[in-house]
């Protein structure tokens, strides 16, 4: 059975963008009956072993102990364990549809973390004035001047510093992992498994508190690691590969539509004025600093292979 997934990127990419908008909701449920650190727990670990099942069915090899899986524990840290931590610990304090808000920084995040680590990634004056609206953004749906009308300010940074996480993600995935030109499934298996053995022996520390399930905490936590965690990671580096790291980023322009509809829709959440607003002008200063770049197919290459590695020019395309 081919280890290729031949999902055009276009169509992994809106399924990237409807699994992550609907964590954030997984997450404020599944904090009902557990503590945060047990949501990733329970998120990391399942989506681990719904990886492992995909990597078995396509006999997909995994590479040999050496220096790579080094770098995919730094991605594991920064991508999955430190940011599904702080975002899960945020939502006891403010709304699903706020955190998903301020995930729509990661874009941002990822371009400061290019510039400072990529030599490539010039500071050009489109990108300083997109990043200023962006970060302008930030400040309205923080709103100072407002006090707390967003819940805890703490928790609202805290979000900025998973989105800070997730950017330095990104970035090292390119510089330190894709040059071996591992397939996205290898990728996701080894970096969501390495997360979850890293919060299983974190668990007895971190994860002792008791736990109330129920059928809705269980199928949350059910979809938020199979589908949110498992596949989606499976997309991301798909569209990685394919987009480049500032522009595969540039799936958070609808994480937040969807967080912020089933957010109302279903847990009857409010946002204030100031915080879709601030979302709005995120977005354009994101859309003012970057583009989305794909590689058309040559003569003879298979037009849904784009994307199926993670290689050395999956570089990020950001408007001069």
């Amino acid at each position: 059975m081919s280890s290729r997934l031949s999902v055009p990127v276009w169509l992994q990419f809106g399924l990237l963008a409807t699994a992550w908008g609907s964590s954030f909701l997984f997450i404020k449920v599944g904090l009902e009956g557990l503590s945060p650190a047990q949501v990733v727990l329970a998120r990391l670990v399942g989506g681990a072993l719904a990886l492992l099942v995909l990597t078995l069915m396509t006999r997909a090899r995994l590479p040999g102990w050496d220096r790579i899986w080094l770098h995919v524990t730094v991605v594991a840290i920064l991508l999955c364990v430190a940011p599904f931590l702080i975002f899960a610990w945020a939502e006891q304090f403010i709304a699903s549809s706020l955190a998903s808000i301020y995930n729509a920084t990661t874009p941002l995040m990822t371009m400061l973390m290019a510039i400072a680590a990529l030599p490539d990634e010039r500071p050009t004056p489109r990108r300083l004035l997109g990043l200023g609206l962006g970060f302008g953004g930030v400040v309205v749906v923080l709103a100072p001047w407002a006090g707390r009308s967003g819940g805890s300010v703490a928790a609202q940074l805290g979000c900025l510093a998973a989105t800070a996480s997730y950017g330095a993600a990104f970035v090292y995935l390119r510089r330190y992992v894709a040059p071996r030109g591992l397939p996205a499934l290898t990728v996701a298996t080894m970096q969501v498994g390495v997360g979850g053995v890293i919060m299983m022996l974190l668990a007895p520390f971190i994860a002792r508190d008791s736990v109330v399930l129920s059928a809705s905490v269980v199928i949350s936590m059910v979809l938020l690691g199979v589908v949110g965690t498992g596949l989606a990671y499976v997309w991301n580096t798909n569209v990685v590969s394919a987009w480049g790291a500032t522009a595969g980023a540039s799936v958070t322009y609808l994480t937040p539509i969807v967080g912020v509809v089933l957010g109302a829709a279903l847990l009857g959440e409010h946002l204030h004025w100031n915080q879709p607003v601030g979302a709005i002008i995120v977005i354009f200063g994101i859309a003012l600093s970057t583009r989305v770049r794909t590689r058309p197919p040559s003569d003879g290459d298979d037009p849904v292979d784009d994307g199926q590695r993670v290689d050395s020019s999956a570089t990020p395309r950001l408007a001069d």
